[in-house]
């Protein structure tokens, strides 16, 4: 059976497509984010009975997060890699305000986020550029006007956000 020229050129097209599609979803290779026993965060200690989190449930957006933010600001070659050291939500339950609340995160300004970190940026010859600890804090993350966001990590992220703001010559 003989294909149409409009057939072909559709089906190329089609792969063409596919291939940016696959290549615009890899994560970037120039950031790599792990996790020092994700098991003893703040927020994995936090988590018991009613209240029990998959870790993965955060981290594994987390991370992805933190990879595709900070390849951004990365100039050709460098690359830098993020060692989270804990890791606290924004947020509380209060399990005195009744069986109803058992399960619901309170947030307030005296719950507010933390991530701590290592990290080494690297320049594109391979040598060490920036290296250093951070302790990610926002006593004001309220007052960012998230009231419409529904994602869950608005508040992590806008320490990640903060941080990277400043560029990688000033990490």
């Amino acid at each position: 059976m003989k294909s149409s020229p409009l057939f072909r050129l559709l089906c190329v097209a089609c792969l063409a497509l596919a291939s940016v599609m696959a290549w615009a979803a890899a994560p970037p290779g120039n950031v790599d984010v792990h996790y020092k026993d994700p098991q003893n965060f703040t927020e994995a200690r936090r988590t018991f009975g009613m209240h029990v989190v998959d870790p993965d449930a955060y981290l594994k957006p987390l991370k992805a997060y933190i990879v595709q933010r900070a390849s951004r600001i990365l100039a050709p070659g460098q690359r830098l890699d993020i060692e989270v050291t804990d890791v606290k939500r924004a947020g509380e339950y209060e399990p005195w305000r009744g069986p109803r609340f058992e399960d619901v995160r309170i947030i307030k300004d005296i719950y507010p986020p933390r991530i701590d970190l290592n990290f080494t940026l690297y320049g594109a010859d391979g040598k060490v550029l920036r290296q250093g600890q951070r302790k990610l804090r926002d006593a004001a993350f309220l007052s960012h006007g998230f009231s419409s966001d529904q994602d869950s990590l608005r508040y992590e992220k806008s320490l990640i956000d903060l941080w990277l703001r400043k560029g990688a010559g000033k990490l």
